[in-house]
């Protein structure tokens, strides 16, 4: 009895412990709002620094992996193209986060059938063969791509992601701990059953906000940049295409495809003034 009494005090005491950790985690705002207007304040776990050092040694094996298996950088005409768009891009970031521009950005294509493509933390971008052969996009549609995938980084989503996951690591293991020592079960299974909760209820929620966010910023990306910000429209659509049915909206880390290109269409015709003024520059 005085176990199981230590033992949920002790409990208690960490969960305290650990909100009060979390408490002490200022919010922040990684970028300005843009014409767009994104404006949600974030909460950081980890330092920017220690994300962008891992994940550039990251993007230096998958270089180097890729190089090894003869998948890098493959057809130049390709590589000219992508590299091309991310040079108008990059400027763009600017507007977002005026440190961005000057970012160590590195740009490569990786010979592989998924259609995919990622930035990651610091500016490290891969776009996929698969991608532009299956979709076939225009220049305006893979700037869509590209662009939706800077964002991310301009907003450290992944860095905020890392930090989510190990709080509700966390959670879970204080959480298994206080399920185990008041019911009397296995403080692992309730740690468990815990995780799951923890990744229905505010993972994948944050992941699907993460999402929007990225498709808001990455429109105005390249309006900016002089790419037609409706082209994201159509590059969803192709999307939608290629991937077939989907699991319910509420189960996915992204944001169903008619919710999607609702939006889209709302934030292309706000940055629709952008596009134009970037045309004009570029045509004088």
């Amino acid at each position: 009895m005085h176990r199981r009494i230590y033992l949920r005090k002790l409990s208690v005491a960490l969960a305290v412990l650990a909100v009060l950790a979390v408490a002490a985690c200022a919010p922040t705002r990684t970028t300005s709002g843009g014409a767009v207007g994104v404006e949600r304040e974030q909460t950081m776990l980890l330092s920017a620094g220690e994300v962008n050092s891992q994940a550039e040694k990251a993007y230096k094996e998958t270089l180097r992996e890729a190089q090894g298996k003869n998948l890098l950088n493959r057809n130049a005409e390709q590589v000219a193209r992508v590299r091309a768009i991310a040079q108008r891009l990059i400027p763009a970031t600017g507007a977002f986060r005026s440190d961005a521009p000057g970012w160590r950005w590195e740009v490569n294509v990786l010979s592989s059938k998924d259609v995919n493509a990622w930035c990651m933390p610091g500016g490290k971008i891969a776009v996929y063969t698969g991608l532009i052969e299956q979709l076939k996009p225009s220049d305006d549609e893979l700037a869509a791509v590209m662009g939706h995938e800077i964002a991310h980084a301009l907003r450290e989503h992944g860095r905020e992601k890392a930090g989510q996951s190990a709080g509700v690591g966390l959670a879970a293991a204080i959480g298994g701990a206080l399920i185990g020592s008041y019911y009397g079960i296995d403080p692992g299974l309730g740690q468990k059953a815990l995780g799951t909760v923890g990744d229905l209820a505010f993972m994948r929620p944050n992941s699907r906000g993460m999402e929007t966010e990225a498709d808001r910023i990455g429109v105005e990306l390249t309006a900016r940049a002089g790419y037609d910000p409706r082209a994201a429209i159509t590059l969803w659509e192709k999307m939608g295409r290629v991937s077939g049915g989907q699991p319910p909206q509420w189960l996915s880390t992204h944001p169903s495809h008619e919710s999607r290109i609702s939006d889209l269409r709302t934030y292309a015709d706000r940055v629709e003034p952008l596009y134009a003024a970037a045309r004009k520059a570029r045509r004088e």
